[in-house]
Formats: C-alpha cells, structure tokens, sequence
C-alpha cells in the first residue's frame, strides 16, 4: 500500500503537543462569528455600503435614467405619429367614402337616364307600332266594308234567286223578276 507522508502523519499517535493543538484551534472561533471583530465588520460593511450607494447614485442611476427618459421620448415619437397616421388614414377614408357616395349618385343618375331614355324609345316605337296597327286596321276595315258592300249586292241578287225558287215552288208557276226584285227591296229596308 502506498502512504503518503500527510497519511502518515494523520496516523502517527497522538501525543500530548498535538492534542493541546487541536484544542487550542477548537476554542479558537471563525472570525465572522467571533464577536469582538463585529465593530471591524460593521464599519467596513457602512463603507462598503456608502460606495455602493455612491456608486449607483452617480453611475448607474443616471444611465438608467437616461436609458427610460429615451424610451418615454420614443414613445410620445410614437404615439404622436401613430395619431398623425391615424388621422391621415381617417381623412382617407373619408375621402374615400365621399368619392363612393359621388360614384353611386353618379351611377343612379347614369340608371335613371339609361331608363328614361330606354322608355322614350319604347314609347317612340310603341306609338310607331300603334299607328302601324291602326293603318293596318283601317286597311282592313276599309277591304272588310268592300267585301261586305259586294255581298250585301250578292245577297240582294241570291235572296231574288232564293226567292224566285221558293215561289216557284210554293206556286207552281214562275214568279216575276221585277215583282221579286221589289218584294227583297222592300225587306232590306
């Protein structure tokens, strides 16, 4: 086995010199637990302190300071251009909603005299059509009064035939031409 030379010593019996050493180091206190160095602590604990305090109150603070005065002046930058764009984008709209209002009554008055004009034409051809219609109808009129003239001067000459027949029948001999004539006359009338 290999033994080192603080191994050995650590094993070496204890004689009375080392035990009086290792009583004296056990009364012997840690020096921040001991209590006649607390007026040394204290001091040097207000000094360091005071020069921390110093220190952030003239180094740190300042550019903290500094740090949030910038972020507050970037904001007010901000929120002033947020309500500058605001109010562009709200004049856009209202410039935009003033043009579609125009658009729309510009559109309506296009409908409207789209419609009218479409209803003077159809009424411009319906009155064309009409008047077409009632020429036709005068024509036809004017040919139903000359077929009817022609038949009434058949009829007048079927009805003397119609008549002869009948007498001739009814009689048994042959009716007068003249007296027939005279007898359907005297009917029409």
């Amino acid at each position: 086995m290999f033994v080192t030379p603080a191994f050995a010593q650590e094993q070496a019996p204890a004689t009375n010199e080392t035990h009086s050493l290792e009583h004296a180091e056990s009364e012997a206190k840690f020096p921040p637990f001991d209590p006649s160095f607390y007026p040394s602590q204290i001091l040097w604990l207000a000094i360091t302190f005071g020069l921390f305090y110093i220190f952030l109150k003239r180094v740190v603070l300042p550019r903290v300071g500094g740090i949030l005065e910038v972020r507050r002046d970037r904001i007010a930058q901000d929120l002033d251009q947020a309500a500058l764009m605001k109010s562009e984008a709200d004049a856009a709209v209202a410039a935009y909603e003033q043009e579609l209002a125009e658009a729309k009554a510009k559109a309506n008055a296009i409908g409207q005299q789209a419609r009218d004009g479409a209803k003077a034409d159809a009424e411009a051809e319906r009155k064309q059509v009409e008047a077409g219609l009632e020429q036709k109808l005068a024509e036809a009129e004017g040919r139903i009064a000359a077929i009817k003239a022609a038949a009434m001067k058949e009829v007048g000459t079927i009805a003397e035939d119609t008549t002869a027949a009948i007498v001739q029948e009814l009689v048994g001999g042959k009716a007068d031409k003249a007296a027939v004539a005279a007898a359907v006359k005297a009917a029409q009338e």
